[in-house]
């Protein structure tokens, strides 16, 4: 008999979420492609998807659900939007909660996007034997608005965000190297070293995620970041939409390809 394998898959992460987990999904299926998810009503998803594109670093486009379906099927077999992710965030009226399943909230106009998330080069980047000292805490790393704008499209508009993760200096030109090539996860790093280059005053008040500060030996390495969508989306004033909790995404059953 065949021994089952113990390496973790997108959708034992999914089943994990169904069954109350409601954790990050960082250092977890890694190899497997991550996203963020946005859901939206039908009114706003022209424009929605028109600003993803216009902006495809920061989000790229994994894709997009019919309307009023929560299966995605081209990025999982058995995917439920409704309940697959750890946790959500309800933005209601400018007011936001968290839910760890929207099942009751379902509404049949809602269209979903899933849009790349840097979580999914990590596998990438621990293949290279790269140290990642904020995924051996368990952290999702610090998440910030820069003094950088997107490009608008309709209602959509705001600032570029980043999230940041520390290096080894030793270590930065592997990172860029081995994330080049992967535009689903963000590809290489937008910046090095200074923030204030980025317009972020102190990496010690991150505006979303945890703060994982660089030590002596290391230097601050940051990505464009799909919350630059979320941002987006509460500029819209758009009366209710739904996204994930950050650090709480969609694992898919994509594979990263890296050399």
């Amino acid at each position: 008999m065949c021994e089952k394998s113990s390496v973790e898959t997108g959708s034992d992460v999914r089943v994990a979420a169904r069954s109350g987990y409601t954790g990050f999904t960082v250092g977890r299926a890694p190899g497997y492609v991550q996203a963020n998810v946005y859901i939206v009503p039908h009114a706003f998803a022209r424009h929605f998807l028109a600003f993803c594109n216009a902006n495809p670093i920061a989000c790229p486009i994994l894709g997009r659900g019919e309307t009023g379906s929560y299966h995605m099927p081209a990025l999982g077999r058995d995917i439920d939007i409704r309940t697959d992710l750890p946790s959500f965030l309800i933005n209601e009226q400018g007011v936001e909660r968290l839910a760890g399943d929207i099942g009751d909230l379902w509404q049949d106009d809602f269209v979903v996007f899933a849009v790349g998330c840097w979580l999914g080069a990590e596998g990438a980047l621990a293949k290279a034997g790269i140290r990642m000292r904020h995924r051996e805490l368990g952290l999702q790393g610090g998440l910030y608005r820069t003094h950088l704008t997107a490009n608008a499209v309709g209602p959509f508009h705001g600032p570029l965000i980043v999230s940041m993760r520390p290096f080894r200096r030793d270590d930065v030109d592997r990172v860029i190297s081995t994330t080049a090539g992967m535009p689903l996860s963000h590809g290489a790093p937008l910046h090095v070293g200074d923030p204030a280059e980025l317009g972020i005053k102190a990496l010690d008040q991150a505006d979303w995620g945890d703060v994982v500060l660089p030590n002596e030996d290391e230097t601050a390495v940051f990505w464009p970041c799909g919350l630059t969508a979320l941002q987006a989306l509460k500029n819209a004033s758009i009366p209710f939409f739904i996204s994930h909790a950050p650090g709480a995404m969609l694992v898919t059953d994509l594979k990263e390809v890296f050399a």
